[in-house]
């Protein structure tokens, strides 16, 4: 996934927000964390204020379930 498609997508899991919708970012947040790494997913969570919307917080690691 490309960095510009994860970001359109979070910011409609954002624009809708609640608990399903943070669920998806988590899992698009996990999608950019393995293609990109970590510096890119905080860059995002700081870009679309995702801390604010989904209590996301730079440095948090997400993976896919298991």
């Amino acid at each position: 996934m490309t960095l510009d498609k994860a970001r359109d997508l979070l910011q409609t899991q954002a624009d809708f927000g609640g608990f399903y919708n943070r669920h998806g970012a988590k899992l698009i947040l996990a999608e950019v964390m393995r293609e990109h790494g970590q510096v890119s997913v905080d860059q995002l969570i700081v870009e679309l204020n995702l801390g604010e919307i989904f209590q996301f917080q730079p440095g948090d690691v997400f993976e896919p379930p298991s």
